[in-house]
């Protein structure tokens, strides 16, 4: 376990004690695909109760956490954990499927997750995704290196949601993003040449880049596994 890890397990228990159910890291630092430029360590708290007690005791770690460049801790009770697949399906399918368990309790292995919601939240981000892509992309498209940067900080969002929609059609679908991006060729028939594009620029492989057209050749992209996900099948109008 990487050192600052360790230190945010020792820090939690202390300032947490009994109250302190479980430490969850998921995402790519749980499966080895995590770059240092680009990532964090995401990591899922699960306490007994929360409190401004609990918020309380948590602040300073959380401040130390943060200062590291990570995000804040997910901070749910286990009753919230149980409950809440079918709002954040996305989310509790990908944690239960790529997750370790730094401390306490393995509370995600058995969650069950609802495909009706499920196809439904992937569908849904997908699209707010690549909405959300061409707006900022309007804004910055004489400024190439701004959108180079933002197609690159986008292009992990949009392997993470391939995977689901992959997940969906019944396949197994691997973790890291070049392999997610094969697989969504073999089965969405993507072109994965501008993804690949994308992910060589995250790693620093400073290939040219002609952002404008990539641009155009994502968008592409994306809406094909768009339009794979919305023939899935869906509740009868009035169910």
């Amino acid at each position: 376990m990487a050192d600052e890890l360790e230190q945010l397990v020792e820090k939690l228990q202390k300032a947490l004690g009994q109250e302190l159910v479980s430490i969850v890291l998921f995402g790519s630092g749980a499966v080895g695909d995590r770059n240092e430029k680009f990532s964090d360590y995401n990591v899922l708290c699960v306490l007994n109760e929360i409190t401004p007690v609990q918020l309380g005791a948590s602040e300073g770690v959380f401040r130390w956490w943060r200062a590291q460049g990570n995000p804040s801790p997910l901070l749910l009770t286990r009753q919230e954990v149980e409950t809440s697949t079918d709002c954040f399906a996305i989310e509790f399918q990908d944690i239960k499927e790529h997750h370790r368990i730094l401390f306490g309790a393995d509370v995600v292995s058995l969650l069950v997750i609802d495909k009706c919601f499920y196809r439904a939240q992937v569908e849904h981000d997908l699209r707010a995704k690549l909405l959300r892509l061409r707006q900022k992309a309007s804004g910055i498209l004489s400024d190439k290196e701004g959108l180079c940067r933002l197609l690159a900080d986008s292009v992990s969002t949009f392997c993470v949601l391939f995977r689901h929609a992959l997940i969906l059609y019944g396949i197994s679908a691997p973790a890291k993003k070049r392999e997610i991006i094969e697989r969504a060729r073999e089965q969405f028939g993507i072109d994965p040449a501008p993804f690949e594009a994308l992910l060589d620029r995250r790693e620093q492989r400073r290939k040219p880049i002609e952002p404008v057209a990539l641009l155009a050749a994502y968008l592409n992209e994306i809406g094909k596994v768009i339009d794979a996900v919305d023939v899935l099948e869906k509740p009868a109008a009035g169910n």
